[in-house]
């Protein structure tokens, strides 16, 4: 009977470890599919107006689901790792960074492989990012890195304060930060 309780809270920490993973791949990939959404509407609007039809709607739900799934194993492989003992501006910054460099050469691989498969040689596959101009790519980086940085935020300072004392202060009426459960109720 003794061997059953380890076993039975093993499976609950299994359970709670599964939770935890697929609530923060749900979040991560709702933050991706509204970002890359944004970026796709930008190229619509941009094409719009030379009358050329956009078609690639879809893709925001795959990029985002992969880029998600990437993300996720990166952060557990902690490829990002580095300036912990630094403000929290330097990591959520160098986070930043180093994802969207990810992003973008995913998105290359992404446009060659489709552009293969589609019967193109790999020359007419290689997409031109920002130009082509090595500052259009500075500039692609940069973007992306910016639209990186609320989420690289959110999760530095949920690791920093702690993440249901993040969750309370962002999303509870009323709350102030550094103010417990206690500190608020005498405040009133």
């Amino acid at each position: 009977m003794d061997q059953k309780m380890p076993m039975a809270g093993q499976k609950r920490d299994w359970k709670r470890a599964f939770v935890d993973a697929s609530r923060h791949f749900f979040g991560l990939f709702l933050y991706l599919w509204v970002m890359y959404g944004l970026f796709l509407l930008h190229e619509s609007v941009v094409l719009a107006r030379y009358n050329i039809p956009f078609t690639r709607w879809g893709v925001a739900i795959v990029s985002a689901f992969i880029l998600a799934k990437i993300m996720l194993v990166m952060e557990e492989f902690d490829v990002a790792r580095g300036f912990e003992d630094r403000p929290l501006i330097y990591p959520i910054l160098y986070k930043s960074v180093v994802f969207a460099i990810v992003f973008i050469i995913f998105y290359v691989v992404e446009e060659v492989v489709g552009g293969l498969w589609r019967g193109k040689t790999l020359s007419e596959s290689i997409p031109s990012i920002g130009g082509g101009t090595p500052q259009g790519i500075l500039v692609a980086v940069v973007i992306v890195t910016f639209a990186l940085v609320p989420y690289f935020a959110f999760r530095e300072l949920g690791r920093a304060i702690g993440e249901d004392e993040l969750r309370a202060i962002l999303f509870k009426r009323g709350r102030k930060a550094g103010a417990g459960d206690g500190a608020a109720k005498s405040a009133r």
